[in-house]
């Protein structure tokens, strides 16, 4: 194991109803007008929105609402966003929604402080400071209820980039498995995809780690399998639903790849020119880019692929590992090839420039050549 410095600031505040906590949380932190930012109205069919805004209200919390957070969240709406926090003097950004939602609140609150464009934080401009961020999480998935990093589409670039900081890191995040009990099955499984990408990006890519390190990522993809298993079959089970949420912030909030070395994060390199091109959930982009990734990429590290279908899926050949976490994407109804998102294999030269394009800023343009990611997208069509 290498040697390695762990901090992770964010208080989680889990189980039945703690969304109604929200107002009491800010105000015991001193926060006196927060920006309100949610998506495109499910909060509002759910009654949570109300029960939101009555917790703030309950608490003496002032508040500004901004809603219309898409999914794979956008530049332009960023800046929107950003221009109600600024002229409505904000000290605090609640995010409710999922991880587009927070995604966007984390870039809110960085340039909220700044005369500059935010589009800048995703450019390398470097962060100082940021207004504290809450979150009431609806989906689990991403991850970013617990970390520091923010993903945003430019729309009109198609560019999507990201940023990760230690200012961005959420102060509390309310987890309530409830609160996922309506989400649209599509989504439940490209939650469950986008969980099982964030550990297996370090468990296949690391030059050197430890044996607790993978035992705990191998535990968190067959946590994140067995639980939406039972949530495909019944939405409302609660044991379910809190055992994929806390597996989905478990898989990026740090713990998994700490004593790794030389961590990467190819697929959803890849990933992230199909849902910035064509605009596709981010969950399925992966689950199409994942297996032929893995299958481009065994003959590297073969002894892991053993390891993988080994200890995830009780196989002994690595192929067969990567066909069985193919064939479950399939079987949750996420999509393993371009073809089912209407992609054409003519345009995979369109894919490959934007991909190529941020191989050489994540410093992995010597293996992801044009050449090499061609291959992987020709596996996955």
């Amino acid at each position: 194991m290498n040697n390695f410095t762990f901090h992770n600031p964010t208080k989680i505040i889990f189980g039945k109803d703690t969304h109604l906590e929200i107002g009491a949380e800010l105000k015991a932190y001193g926060i006196k007008k927060a920006l309100l930012l949610y998506g495109t109205g499910s909060i509002k069919r759910s009654g949570l929105y109300d029960s939101t805004v009555k917790s703030l209200r309950d608490a003496g919390i002032e508040f500004v609402e901004f809603d219309g957070v898409v999914s794979n969240p956008v530049i332009s709406h960023t800046r929107e966003a950003v221009k109600v926090a600024k002229d409505a003097h904000v000290d605090a950004v609640l995010s409710v929604g999922g991880g587009s939602v927070l995604d966007e609140a984390k870039a809110v609150a960085a340039a909220a402080l700044v005369d500059h464009d935010v589009w800048d934080f995703f450019t390398g401009t470097a962060m100082s400071q940021s207004l504290p961020i809450f979150s009431i999480l609806t989906l689990a998935a991403t991850g970013s209820e617990m970390n520091g990093n923010s993903v945003i589409t430019n729309d009109a670039t198609e560019q999507k980039f990201s940023f990760t900081s230690s200012f961005s890191y959420p102060k509390i995040s309310i987890l309530n498995p409830e609160l996922t009990f309506s989400v649209d099955p599509a989504y439940t499984a490209y939650g469950s995809v986008d969980a099982i990408a964030h550990v297996i990006e370090g468990y296949f890519t690391q030059s050197s780690g430890a044996l607790i390190q993978d035992r705990l990522t191998e535990n968190i993809i067959k946590s994140v399998i067995e639980s939406t298993d039972i949530i495909m079959k019944k939405p409302d089970d609660y044991d379910a639903r809190a055992q994929m949420m806390w597996s989905a912030t478990m898989a990026l909030n740090g713990m998994p790849v700490i004593g790794l070395k030389d961590v990467s994060f190819p697929n959803h390199m890849i990933e992230h020119a199909l849902s910035a091109i064509y605009n596709i959930a981010h969950g399925a982009g992966l689950s199409i880019v994942i297996p032929a990734w893995m299958q481009w990429y065994k003959e590297q590290k073969p002894e892991r692929f053993k390891r993988f279908a080994q200890e995830v899926f009780g196989l002994e050949n690595e192929m067969d590992g990567i066909n069985a976490l193919k064939d479950w994407f399939r079987t949750i109804g996420s999509p393993v090839s371009l073809s089912e998102v209407n992609i054409p294999a003519e345009d995979i030269p369109k894919i490959v420039a934007n991909a190529s394009e941020m191989a050489k800023m994540w410093g992995l343009g010597t293996l992801y050549t044009q050449s090499e990611i061609t291959k992987i997208l020709q596996l996955a069509i």
